[in-house]
């Protein structure tokens, strides 16, 4: 019969796996729970999903948001110093300004995953799909059986 762990029957066992999830060191988490380091690496090897440690992506995600505003506030600036150069008659810094405005275009399209690149895989990235995921993995904070679930079936639906 094979033997229990003694981590999942931890009365600390959430608190222990999102000390692993967040990469603590091993030494230091079973130093703190009180178990052994052993027991916490075949815990962290067999029963800690590798789809939960993506959970801390979503800070990442939320990064994400802040370059496309970013873009966007350049692609604002960049047109507007367009017209500013088409009013003065100054062809030279107009040019400029559409090179840099297209590419904007090119990154936002990119960031929005609507163009392909050669060779890559086209993401979901749209702002909305970004600011929902955020939202719905914060909201199940405090329920980290069906986050950790939500989050297996996103990533398997990622390259779908």
């Amino acid at each position: 019969m094979p033997r229990r762990c003694t981590i999942c029957t931890h009365p600390d066992r959430e608190a222990i796996d999102a000390a692993l999830v967040a990469g603590g060191p091993l030494r230091d988490i079973a130093g703190q729970f009180r178990i052994s380091k052993s027991a916490l690496a075949r815990h962290k090897g067999s029963h800690i999903p590798a789809c939960l440690a993506k959970a801390q992506d979503a800070h990442e995600i939320a990064q994400a948001d802040s370059l496309l505003a970013q873009v966007r506030d350049l692609q604002a600036k960049a047109l507007r110093i367009l017209a500013r150069a088409e009013r003065a008659g100054e062809l030279r810094t107009a040019l400029a300004a559409i090179r840099e405005a297209r590419g904007n275009i090119e990154l936002l399209g990119k960031l929005a995953g609507e163009l392909l690149q050669e060779g890559t895989v086209t993401i979901v990235t749209h702002p909305d799909w970004l600011r929902l995921r955020v939202l719905i993995l914060a909201t199940l904070e405090p329920f980290p059986a069906v986050r950790a679930l939500l989050v297996q079936r996103l990533s398997e639906n990622d390259g779908h």
